[in-house]
């Protein structure tokens, strides 16, 4: 047997001539089966446009946020600071005592988003089906 080597052997090379549209197939493969997730945002039930009502001072509870992250309802001129651990009690205790009751919330500026939807979510929590979203001064 004879075993003689060749001249022309084939070199162990990789060819990279075609990797610049592999790579460009894979980015556009993956931009086309990707999907970005979306924010919901607050699931809320708005009245339809211009519809407004006469409520009487007693069916309203005015919970206020101020720019501290404080909560503190608002009744006859007076100002309760209540702690957030309180909420959901005074709440429900409220809507006991007045099942007509509108949670009346308004936020000043300087509040922070997240506490503004811990509040929401703890009135929620409590029972209130009627809550209005009061507009910051000077908005």
């Amino acid at each position: 047997m004879n075993l003689r080597k060749r001249g022309n052997r084939v070199s162990a090379e990789i060819p990279t001539s075609s990797m610049a549209d592999i790579a460009f197939l894979l980015i556009v493969f993956f931009l086309v089966t990707t999907t970005m997730n979306q924010d919901k945002g607050l699931s809320l039930h708005l009245p339809p446009v211009a519809e407004t009502k006469e409520v009487r001072e007693r069916n309203i509870c005015n919970v206020w946020i101020n720019a501290q992250d404080q909560i503190a309802f608002f009744e006859s001129e007076q100002l309760t600071i209540v702690p957030f651990t309180d909420l959901r009690a005074s709440i429900e205790q409220r809507l006991a005592a007045n099942d007509k009751l509108i949670v009346s919330l308004k936020a000043e500026r300087g509040a922070t988003y997240r506490i503004f939807v811990e509040v929401l979510d703890e009135l929620k929590l409590s029972g209130a089906t009627r809550i209005s979203i009061a507009e910051p001064e000077g908005g």
